[in-house]
C-alpha cells in the first residue's frame, strides 16, 4: 500500500512540475500564450485555459500533499512504540567532573621580566 501511495505522490508531483511550467501569465510566453498561433484560441480561449491551468495546480498540489501526510502513516515496519523519542524528552548528559579542584582560586597572570639596563 505504501508503495502504491509513494507511486502516485511521484506521478501528481511531476504532472504538478509540468502544469506550472506550462503557465507563464506576466511574460505570455507559457501554453497561454503559445496556443494562440495555434487556432485553438476559437475553441478554449486564452483566458480559460489560463483558468484550467491554474485549477489544475491547485487540485495537483492538493493532492500531492494529502498523500505526503497519509504515506507517512503507512510507512512498512514501523509502529507507535519504535517510533524514536522526541528529543525535547531526553536528557542532557552529565557534565564531566573538572580536573582542577572546585574551591582554588584561579591564579594571577605572570609578567615576563623586563630587561636589565
Amino acid at each position: 500500500m505504501h508503495v502504491f501511495i509513494v507511486i502516485v505522490g511521484l506521478l501528481a508531483s511531476i504532472l504538478l512540475i509540468g502544469v506550472i511550467l506550462l503557465q507563464s501569465p506576466k511574460s505570455g510566453s507559457g501554453l497561454t500564450g503559445g496556443i494562440a498561433s495555434l487556432g485553438t484560441v476559437q475553441t478554449l480561449g486564452v483566458r480559460r485555459t489560463g483558468d484550467f491551468l491554474s485549477k489544475m495546480t491547485a487540485i495537483l498540489a492538493g493532492i500531492v500533499m494529502l498523500l505526503c501526510f497519509v504515506a507517512q502513516f503507512t510507512l512498512p515496519g514501523r509502529t507507535a512504540k519504535e517510533a524514536p523519542e522526541s528529543m525535547m524528552l531526553q536528557t542532557a548528559p552529565a557534565l564531566p567532573a573538572s580536573p582542577a579542584p572546585a574551591n582554588t582560586a584561579p591564579s594571577a597572570p605572570v609578567l615576563p621580566a623586563l630587561p636589565v639596563k
